[in-house]
């Protein structure tokens, strides 16, 4: 079960954090000085896998076979050449090129043991069949006509940042690009639908504010125990799906419905947490404020969590992949940009401090 230790990337490493609630503690690093923006442990093997970005030196990929001790750099996820003649430009007019920006999604691939899916930037997904010694590229998916409009939000590029593997079939699998929608295969990745019936984009003309490539969901999680239910922190807000992605319904929260992370109880579809911050124009907290919301009825009410979060002159963001659960089901942990990480074991009601002098956090995930 989860909950044991939690893995924390950074801007500067990737720390590891054991303990529950109270309490907590920082007790390993691994990459010190090095940018990490993501890290898994397939559960299958206890095999673990960390994402380096070196800037101008590149992407590579990581794996440890002994907890974190030691690490192996593997194959990372690798395009081809873009064939010549075709147009692909991004929402500047400039040619996409067609190489791997970053790695914004690892997930293991339960239709074979040590598969793994991998969703990179610019908006292209892979899967391997060997923990990461190969890669290949889903070209359905690539391929699609409607790809090329992907533009990737506040980046060049977009990026498939959420892998959703159904657990009634580990073929069908549920996708979301930033400024590119979201997107579902029930074949492998042989075929795919969008599945944004419902939502509004509301940085476009309104004749296009439907279109599936102009939604930009921030992060999208399913229920494991009620797998037809979706939650969706979107651009435009909070939309939840109860009918297997036929439709999104939006929800109104407070202090506010914009943000960038969300989970899901892994055993009730109408409890879900989120972090809102204050607005797209404004990228902060609402009043200075850092505050967790909660709704146990599926979006009806909101619970504003507060205890033990900084109340005043406080101003954390906290990305998509930095709100995580355990699952149990009562034990959350996130981390913000301004190096401040926090953990529960009570479902939000009391916060504990674990940190608040680690480099800007990208993403926190239970082992």
């Amino acid at each position: 079960m989860s909950g044991s230790k939690l893995l924390v990337t950074t801007r500067k490493g990737l720390f590891i954090v054991e303990g529950r609630g109270r309490d907590a503690h920082v007790t390993g690093a691994a990459f010190v000085g090095d940018n990490v923006p993501i890290a898994i442990v397939d559960r299958r093997d206890g095999t673990w896998y960390a994402v380096l970005d070196h800037g101008h030196f590149g992407v590579k990929l990581h794996r440890s076979t002994d907890g974190g001790a030691t690490w192996a750099e593997i194959a990372i996820p690798a395009y081809p050449p873009k064939p010549e003649g075709f147009v692909d430009n991004d929402m500047w007019g400039k040619p996409r090129e067609w190489a791997t920006k970053n790695i914004w999604a690892l997930e293991p691939a339960l239709d074979a043991d040590g598969a793994l899916w991998a969703g990179t930037m610019p908006g292209g997904l892979f899967r391997s069949p060997d923990r990461g010694d190969s890669w290949q590229l889903v070209e359905a998916l690539w391929h699609h006509p409607t790809r090329v409009k992907w533009n990737g939000g506040g980046a060049d590029h977009a990026a498939i940042h959420s892998i959703c593997v159904d657990p009634r079939d580990p073929r069908t699998v549920t996708i979301a690009v930033s400024s590119g929608g979201v997107w579902r295969t029930r074949d492998g990745g042989a075929s795919w639908e969008p599945h944004t019936r419902g939502m509004k984009a509301g940085y476009v003309p309104p004749e296009q504010a439907d279109w599936p490539e102009n939604q930009d969901p921030h992060r999208v999680v399913q229920c494991p125990a009620a797998p037809h239910v979706f939650w969706c922190q979107h651009h435009m807000g909070i939309w939840r799906s109860t009918d297997d992605l036929a439709t999104w319904e939006q929800i109104e929260a407070q202090p506010s419905s914009f943000g960038f992370p969300v989970v899901v109880h892994p055993r009730d579809p109408d409890t879900a947490w989120f972090v809102p911050a204050h607005s797209d124009q404004k990228r902060a907290t609402v009043d200075g404020q850092v505050v967790v919301t909660r709704t146990r009825d599926g979006g009806k009410t909101f619970d504003v969590l507060r205890e033990g979060l900084p109340q005043r002159y406080a101003y954390d963001l906290v990305f998509r992949h930095a709100l995580a659960i355990a699952d149990d089901g009562d034990q959350l942990a996130f981390g913000s940009t301004t190096g401040n990480l926090w953990v529960t074991a009570d479902q939000g009601d009391t916060w504990h401090g674990v940190s608040h002098h680690l480099p800007p956090i990208y993403s926190v995930r239970y082992a």
